[in-house]
């Protein structure tokens, strides 16, 4: 029996280019894992944003706070996430752009 229910299709973009950019270009292969844990997330949630806390991201992920913080702003400098909260402690909800599909 397969350990999971279902395949999640990557566009290819996200390999060619974003491996490039992110892991060789800025240097932070972090923001990549970020940007596929919160890709897969999304996918599976008919993209629509997706509710995580840095503890959920660094558990998920197997990365430390900090490096999880470095990253997020990464990926939203790169305008590949939007981040949102309601109040100042409340979770964030992060929204996965994929900018290549509406060109």
């Amino acid at each position: 029996m397969p350990r999971f229910k279902q395949a999640i299709p990557i566009d290819d973009y996200v390999f060619d280019v974003l491996t490039r950019d992110l892991i060789g270009h800025d240097q932070q292969p972090a923001a990549y894992l970020v940007y596929l844990y919160l890709y897969a997330q999304a996918a599976r949630a008919k993209w629509k944003p997706v509710s995580a806390s840095l503890r959920m991201l660094a558990d998920a992920t197997g990365l430390s706070k900090s490096a999880i913080q470095i990253a997020l702003a990464t990926l939203r400098r790169r305008e590949l996430i939007v981040t949102t909260r309601h109040h100042a402690t409340a979770t964030s909800r992060h929204r996965v752009l994929r900018h290549w599909r509406t060109r």
